[in-house]
């Protein structure tokens, strides 16, 4: 997949110059993989307070996310040692992540809230918060740099799905935030964070996408900044619907005002989706007759 930038300037490739952390991501999916395997033979829980389960969905969610980052950092407009700076900061604390994650949970242990636990647990634990801090914080970085002018320049409609995608980004971290200060992820009677911090991670792969076919199908829509704004403000209120029903202590899957709202939320986000793909298929069936 390619992208025009500047006029006088190569081509922008996804992923351009992220073969680092394209493979930390792609040890995610390993380690997944190692963790689902057991799971499978020996079940999840691990005693005390350990479950691999968790460890399997961590892994796969962390090497997702990863990847999906890898792909749009090029369009970021970082130069070359602040890239550098971002991608190994980034390659380090994802691998003591994993590392604590899965050796963790293997032991029997959990890694984010240790209780009466060994001096090297509470120490594994007390960095991995502060490793969770940093994540955010350098994120955050790489965020700010898809509201400059200069990376808008370079990419105008994938830049626009990006920046959507970096709210929704900022509103999961939040989300995890809340789950460490709540100390666990449930809150009231039925309410779940870990709905709003998993679901805002995924728009960085629904918006863009959205951007990326309008730019490769320029000349099937006037109208692909309105496609694109519709998808991240239609996927940010189904955030604050899901965000806010939580808040409240009640479930994400109540038929109630707030589910309902997330629900057409995220349908109206992608229906662009389905326009863009059926305008291309319409397209290549016209050209073929």
């Amino acid at each position: 997949m390619k992208n025009q930038s500047l006029a006088g300037h190569l081509p922008i490739k996804f992923f351009q110059g992220e073969k680092w952390l394209v493979l930390t991501g792609l040890l995610g999916f390993l380690l997944a993989g190692v963790c689902a395997i057991w799971v499978m033979l020996y079940g999840g829980f691990v005693a005390p307070k350990g479950d691999v389960s968790k460890a399997f969905s961590f892994n796969a969610a962390l090497g997702v996310f990863l990847l999906s980052t890898a792909a749009i950092i090029p369009f970021s407009s970082l130069g070359k040692r602040s890239r550098a700076f971002f991608r190994w900061s980034y390659i380090l604390l994802a691998l003591y992540s994993y590392g604590a994650e899965t050796m963790q949970n293997f032991r029997g242990v959990d890694p984010r809230f240790v209780r009466n636990g060994t001096p090297f647990d509470v120490t594994v634990g007390s960095i991995f918060t502060f490793v969770a801090l940093l994540l955010v914080l350098f994120y955050g970085f790489l965020a700010v740099q898809y509201f400059r002018k200069k990376a808008y320049t370079l990419q105008p409609k994938l830049v626009m799905g990006i920046r959507y995608a970096m709210i929704a980004i900022m509103l999961s971290f939040a989300a995890g935030v809340w789950i460490s200060f709540n100390a666990g992820r449930f809150v009231g009677q039925h309410g779940d964070i870990i709905w709003l911090h998993g679901v805002g991670f995924h728009a960085l792969q629904a918006v863009p996408f959205v951007a990326w076919l309008c730019e490769r199908k320029k000349h099937v829509y006037a109208s692909c900044h309105r496609l694109i704004h519709l998808t991240g403000i239609a996927y940010l209120i189904g955030l604050v619907a899901i965000g806010w029903q939580t808040f409240l202590g009640r479930a994400v899957l109540d038929w109630s005002v707030l589910p309902l709202l997330a629900a057409c939320s995220f349908l109206v986000a992608f229906m662009p989706v389905v326009l863009l793909l059926r305008k291309k298929t319409s397209t290549q069936m016209t050209r073929n007759l």
